[in-house]
């Protein structure tokens, strides 16, 4: 009999794009199966060209590839993924998507413009996946837009983990705008801690302007838990530190899932004198090592997801919209 805290070997390929390898490994190690080999090269116009080095014939194959910069060639290296092992006869197709970039262009709020986020689920489909797996989409209804069976899951207990170590008297919970709100909650009900949100309205792809809190000042309090999906060149995350410092705020922790951090935000957002703490996943690749920075693997929550769906098991404590506490019984 299978074992229940692996994959069978036999029967399952597990490849990775460029974008993130030692993730794809992390996760591979976990559910015990080895990271096969793909070769990923280009012609002289530019072209990719891949090859699965790994017959996948009547297998379950994964494919894990993370969308960040550069964007649009990370994209396409997946979707050609899916497509070889769709034509390859493949049993079953799981794309790994950690960081679902696309997640952003999510509805239509100018003339002539597309709603990316739908386009690229049906694009995944139409490649091969037959199932996807993801973490905090930027948008929760993104998640409708895939018309095929999508995990969408939560980074939370992970950091929950990690925050529950120090002491976090004097602290509240700060969410970037009200759209956040009702994940930000959760994750400071798990804390035991209150929460605000920021009054925010974006201006352009770099700029917020954000006029206040709402739901609650800080109330006095020394430190605040500021928790976020996404830092992309932190325009939102550095407005809404000056609006807490104003208030009395000496000190501001960051969490995020996803820490892009292009342009570079992060040595922006650490030059703030009050910003003492980044943490972030390695959904996206982290090249930065600061003493600010802490990184926290996320290798387990997928690799888990992966092993309860091969054993027909629940998943529903790792969903981003679950008020389950890790551990309990779920259907």
């Amino acid at each position: 009999m299978t074992n229940q805290r692996t994959l069978d070997p036999a029967e399952v390929r597990f490849f990775s794009g460029s974008s993130h390898p030692k993730l794809a490994e992390a996760i591979a190690r976990y559910v015990g199966v080895a990271l096969d080999p793909t070769s990923i090269k280009r012609f002289s116009n530019d072209d990719l060209y891949i090859q699965l080095r790994a017959t996948v014939r009547s297998r379950r194959v994964y494919i894990v590839q993370s969308l960040c910069p550069p964007v649009n060639d990370h994209l396409v290296e997946l979707l050609m993924m899916l497509d070889i092992a769709r034509a390859s006869a493949a049993k079953e197709i799981h794309a790994v998507i950690p960081y679902f970039s696309f997640a952003r262009s999510d509805k239509k709020d100018a003339p002539r413009i597309s709603i990316t986020a739908r386009l690229v689920a049906d694009l995944l489909q139409t490649a091969g996946a037959t199932h996807i797996t993801t973490m905090v989409l930027h948008s929760p209804q993104v998640h409708g837009f895939f018309s095929l069976p999508t995990d969408h899951l939560t980074s939370r207990p992970v950091f929950v983990e990690y925050f529950k170590q120090f002491d976090l008297s004097d602290t509240i919970v700060v969410s970037p705008d009200l759209g956040g709100a009702k994940s930000a909650a959760r994750f400071a009900k798990e804390l035991g801690l209150p929460i605000t949100a920021g009054n925010k309205e974006r201006i352009s792809d770099t700029r917020v302007e954000i006029t206040g809190l709402v739901g609650g000042q800080v109330g006095g309090r020394r430190r605040a838990l500021v928790y976020d999906d996404e830092i992309a060149t932190g325009g939102t995350i550095m407005e809404l530190a000056e609006v807490l410092a104003r208030q009395g705020i000496e000190e501001v922790w960051v969490a995020c899932t996803h820490g892009v951090f292009v342009r570079g935000a992060f040595e922006r957002l650490v030059s703030l004198p009050f910003v003492t703490k980044v943490v972030t996943t390695d959904t996206v690749p982290q090249p930065i090592s600061h003493p600010k920075l802490e990184v926290l693997c996320m290798a387990e929550v997928f690799g888990e997801s992966i092993l309860r769906n091969y054993h027909h098991q629940s998943i529903e404590d790792y969903f981003a919209f679950s008020d389950r506490t890790l551990g309990e019984s779920g259907g």
